[in-house]
């Protein structure tokens, strides 16, 4: 039997006026549904039963490819031992054996971990942490956040106030007041880079403008992700994010890393502040954290940080925040799994080895139609189209639809086409993405 023969629902067209999907045209959608049945490896499994290559690692997440034996065993285990047990005042010992893990892989001085349940939690946590942190040092005046253009640091009203991408705002404000933004490090001089742009450091210097306006002794933290990832995959110039590094501490201003997209191998270390060697004071994380299989995220602090909130009696709660699923046992059964998997197979070393040739791959499209840009780095990458006129967006879409029937699932945002495989990927695989891009730009007019 195949996966789709097993699947325990049917799928068709007739799917009903119930549920509503995020980030996605409902009428459309209804239309001509892109339905799943199963996963395996790289590839997911179609209600036709065709085998689609997945070139998004399902939505940045998957990063040891689907439905992993052993991640699939664990959580199978755990389900059947503690099924739940509220992080309120109380908790259960694979919370802690997670946090230890996690705190011996993340970059040095990042001894804690909370859990949340999704990169946007992990993001509203790490700002709520950063404005608590400055309190408890009795700063309180420390409340301003800095974000950056093209930055997505998820849907909630924190994230949404320091993201930098404007459609994703423009229905739900007024967000979080007294909230700046650095501009985006990049310019066409850079166009397809591979990896790094050598130039453009210079675009952190703007923080110190900015400081000059806000007043430095106001602002709580500045959040950037080190690699821009929804907003188009833009790799930090080199030295860049060195020189954030040097200006938040020159004026007392926590550091945070959004490495949501960017964790758990996606530029072959844990971390893209390792394989960038930037250090941050919190890293917020999630989606490859248990490859998807469980909703899971996590803030990443300092012991400088955590031990701020630790000066006070010890009989106060610290922290007056937190989720009814934080360190849920499924999620930190797949949590731990993963991290296995990872070592195991050697991804984070195998991306760091594949990355030159994702880079080759990628920038072999050079020269065909309509596209205005590439950029890469690790086993992350976007191949940018021209917009055709009066049409933002059409090129993306037809160039997504192309490829899924060409057996391949890309990821359009506007005239953007993002990718973002599982760290398994091979060079055939690479090749055979490449190829039905290469395919589908062809055909646009």
């Amino acid at each position: 039997m195949t996966a789709v023969q097993t699947a325990s629902h049917p799928l068709t067209n007739d799917i009903g006026d119930s549920y509503w999907l995020p980030f996605t045209a409902m009428r459309q959608f209804r239309s001509n549904p892109m339905m799943f049945a199963g996963a395996e490896g790289m590839h997911y499994i179609a209600a036709d039963g065709r085998r689609i290559l997945d070139a998004m690692a399902g939505l940045w997440c998957v990063n040891a490819g689907h439905a992993q034996p052993r991640i699939v065993e664990a959580i199978r285990e755990a389900a059947g031992r503690l099924d739940f047990v509220s992080s309120f005042k109380m908790s259960h010992p694979g919370t802690f054996e997670l946090a230890d893990r996690l705190a011996n892989v993340a970059p040095e001085g990042l001894n804690h971990v909370f859990f949340t349940n999704s990169g946007s939690e992990s993001v509203d946590t790490a700002l709520k942490i950063a404005r608590g942190y400055h309190r408890a040092r009795g700063d309180a005046g420390r409340t301003k956040l800095i974000g950056r253009a093209k930055g997505y640091h998820g849907m909630g009203f924190g994230g949404l106030s320091v993201g930098g991408i404007g459609r994703h705002k423009r229905d739900f404000g007024p967000l979080l007041p007294d909230v700046a933004h650095l501009a985006l490090p990049y310019d066409r001089s850079m166009a397809f880079s591979q990896g790094q742009p050598s130039t453009g450091a210079g675009y952190a210097d703007e923080l110190e403008a900015l400081l000059q306006i806000n007043d430095p002794a106001t602002v709580a933290a500045v959040i950037v992700e080190p690699v821009i990832g929804s907003g188009g995959v833009y790799p930090p110039p080199v030295g860049y994010l060195d020189r954030l590094r040097a200006i938040c501490s020159r004026h007392g201003i926590l550091l945070i890393f959004d490495e949501v997209i960017t964790g758990f191998g996606r530029l072959g270390r844990t971390f893209a502040s390792q394989a960038l060697g930037v250090t941050p004071d919190i890293i917020t994380c999630a989606k490859g954290m248990t490859n998807g299989a469980v909703p899971m995220g996590g803030v990443i602090v300092s012991d400088a940080v955590f031990d701020a909130f630790m000066a006070g009696p010890p009989e106060v709660i610290e922290l007056f925040h937190g989720y009814t699923y934080s360190g849920h046992p499924l999620a930190c059964a797949a949590g731990l799994a993963t991290l296995n998997v990872y070592d195991e197979l050697g991804l984070f070393e195998r991306a760091a080895a594949m990355a030159p040739k994702w880079e080759e791959a990628l920038h072999g499209l050079k020269g065909e139609p309509h596209i205005a840009d590439i950029r890469n780095i690790g086993i992350l990458g976007v191949v940018e189209l021209t917009p055709r006129a009066g049409e933002a967006g059409a090129r993306g879409s037809q160039v997504a639809q192309a490829c899924y029937e060409d057996g391949v699932l890309v990821r359009a945002s506007g005239d953007l086409v993002v990718l973002s495989p599982p760290l398994i990927i091979d060079e055939d695989q690479m090749g055979q993405i490449v190829d039905a891009i290469r395919s589908a730009v062809r055909q646009l007019r």
